[in-house]
C-alpha cells in the first residue's frame, strides 16, 4: 500500500543511491573536469600545492594553460606559492583568499608577464617580490602589455625590485589594492586605453606612486580617483622626474580626483605636457616641492577644490614659454608653505602659493602662510590674459606679484582680500626684481597691460 511514509522512504532511498552514483562518477573525473563542474579550477587538484618550498613554476604554467584552454577561472587556496618567469595566457582569471594566498617571486627573471591578452583578472591575491632583483628586460613584478580587459582587484603587490605593476596599452581597472615597497613606482601605466585606478593605497615606493605616461602626447583618458598615496621618494634624483605621488606625462584627458596624497619628495600631483586635465578635490599634505603642478606644453587644465597643506610651492600652472596655457585655478586652499625645497631653486625661489602665466583664471582661492608670494602672475614676457579675482591672501611675503616686463600681456587683479602681506599687497616685478610701489595704493597702475582695482588690503 502506498502512503506518505512509504513514499518518503522510497524517495530517500533513490536520493542516497543517486548521491552514491554521483560520488563514484565524480571520483572517476580528472581534476579539471571536477573543477569545471563547479565553474572554477581549484589549483591543488592539479598539483599546485601551497606551503611547499619547491618552485612550482612548471605546474603553475600548466595550470594556466589548462584554464585558458577551458576558459575557466582558477582558485588558489590560502598559502604560499613560489614561482618565477610565468607568462599569462590570453585569458587568465586567478583568485585567492585575500591576504592569505601569497604568490612569491622565486628570482631569476620576472614573476608574471602577459603580452597581447584578451582578459586578465587577478583578485584576492598577494604578490610578493621579496625585494629580489629582476631581469634587465622586466619592467615590473607584474608586467602586462596589450591587455584588452584587465582587472586587478583586492590584491597586495609588495617588495618589487622595479615597478610594482607595469602596464602598457591596457584597458580596465586597478581597484581596492595595496601596492607598497616598489624600488621604482607603485603603478606605471604607458599608453593606456581607458584605465581606471580607483580606491587603492600606494605607499613607500622609491621613485613614484601612480604614473600615467605616454610615448607621445595624445588622449589617454585614465581616471585616478579615490586613492591614498603616501611616502613616495626620489631615490633616482632629478628635479621632478621622480618623487611624485601621482604623475601624468603627455597624457591627455586625464582626471585626478578625490585622492589623499602625502609625504612625497616632490609633487603630490604633477602633470607634464598633459592637456584637458582635471585635478579636483584632492588633499595634498607635506609635499617636498610644488604640491600641484601643471607644466610645459599643455592646453587646458582645471585645478579646483584641492587642499594643499605644507609644500615648497602650492599650485603652479606655468611654462607659457613651452606652450603651457589655458587654465582654471579655483576654490583651492593653499597653506603653510616653505622656502626650502629638495634642491637649490632658480629665482624667484620657493614659497609661492599659486603661480599662473597664460589664458588662466585664478579665482576664489584661499592662500595662507606663503613666505615669498601669495600669488605670482606671469614671468618676464610670459604673461597673457590672466584674471585674478575673489581670492583671499593672508600672511604672505608679498601678496601678489605681477610681471611688468616689456611684452607682458593683459592681467586683471581685482576684488581680492590681502591681509598681512609684509612687502606689499600687489607689486610689479621685472622677473624676480620688485620695480614698483604697492599698486593697490595708486589710482592707475601706470602699465597699459595691467588693471588693479577694488582690492581690500589690511
Amino acid at each position: 500500500m502506498l502512503n506518505r511514509r512509504t513514499l518518503l522512504t522510497g524517495t530517500a532511498g533513490f536520493a542516497v543511491m543517486g548521491l552514491a552514483l554521483g560520488k563514484a562518477a565524480a571520483a572517476s573525473l580528472t581534476g579539471i573536469e571536477k573543477a569545471s563542474m563547479r565553474g572554477s579550477i581549484n589549483a591543488t587538484e592539479l598539483g599546485v600545492q601551497p606551503g611547499t618550498f619547491d618552485d612550482q613554476s612548471k605546474a603553475f604554467a600548466k595550470l594556466l594553460r589548462d584554464a585558458n584552454d577551458r576558459d575557466i577561472p582558477v582558485f588558489l587556496p590560502a598559502g604560499t606559492y613560489v614561482v618565477s618567469n610565468l607568462s599569462l595566457p590570453s585569458r587568465a582569471r586567478l583568485s585567492g583568499v585575500p591576504g592569505a594566498t601569497r604568490i612569491v617571486y622565486g628570482g631569476d627573471g620576472h614573476l608574471f608577464m602577459a603580452e597581447q591578452a584578451d582578459h586578465i583578472e587577478l583578485s584576492g591575491l598577494v604578490f610578493d617580490g621579496s625585494n629580489r632583483s629582476m631581469g634587465d628586460y622586466a619592467q615590473g613584478l607584474l608586467e602586462l602589455r596589450r591587455v584588452g580587459h584587465l582587472v586587478v582587484d583586492n590584491c597586495q603587490i609588495t617588495g618589487s625590485g622595479k615597478n610594482g605593476l607595469a602596464l602598457e596599452h591596457a584597458a580596465g581597472r586597478i581597484e581596492r589594492s595595496d601596492i607598497s615597497g616598489a624600488a621604482d613606482a607603485g603603478i606605471y601605466s604607458v599608453e593606456a586605453a581607458g584605465l581606471a585606478v580607483t580606491g587603492n593605497t600606494v605607499s613607500d615606493c622609491a621613485n613614484g606612486g601612480i604614473l600615467v605616461h605616454r610615448w607621445q602626447a595624445a588622449e589617454d583618458g585614465t581616471m585616478v580617483t579615490g586613492n591614498r598615496v603616501e611616502r613616495i621618494g626620489a631615490r633616482s634624483g632629478g628635479t621632478g622626474q621622480n618623487g611624485n605621488g601621482i604623475n601624468a606625462f603627455r597624457a591627455g584627458n586625464v582626471i585626478i580626483s578625490g585622492n589623499v596624497v602625502s609625504d612625497c619628495a616632490f609633487s603630490a600631483i604633477r602633470a607634464n605636457s598633459s592637456s584637458n586635465l582635471q585635478i579636483s578635490g584632492n588633499t595634498c599634505s607635506r609635499s617636498g616641492e610644488t604640491a600641484v603642478y601643471s607644466e610645459f606644453s599643455f592646453e587646458g587644465a582645471v585645478i579646483s577644490n584641492n587642499i594643499v597643506d605644507g609644500a615648497a610651492n602650492g599650485i603652479s600652472i606655468v611654462n607659457f614659454n613651452e606652450g603651457g596655457r589655458m587654465g582654471v585655478c579655483s576654490g583651492n586652499i593653499v597653506r603653510n608653505l616653505s622656502t626650502s625645497g629638495p634642491y637649490t631653486a632658480d629665482p624667484p625661489g620657493f614659497g609661492v602659493g599659486i603661480a599662473v602665466e597664460a589664458d588662466t583664471i585664478a579665482s576664489n582661492n584661499v592662500i595662507e602662510n606663503a613666505p615669498l608670494y601669495g600669488m605670482s602672475i606671469g614671468w618676464g614676457p610670459y604673461l597673457r590674459n590672466v584674471v585674478a579675482t575673489g581670492n583671499i591672501i593672508r600672511k604672505a611675503g608679498t601678496g601678489i606679484v605681477v610681471s611688468v616686463v616689456e611684452g607682458a600681456g593683459t592681467a586683471v587683479i581685482s576684488d581680492n582680500v590681502i591681509d598681512g602681506a609684509l612687502n606689499g599687497a600687489v607689486i610689479g616685478q621685472r622677473w624676480a626684481e620688485p620695480v614698483t610701489s604697492d599698486l593697490t595704493q595708486l589710482s592707475n597702475s601706470g602699465f597699459a597691460h595691467l588693471t588693479v582695482e577694488r582690492n581690500r588690503v589690511s
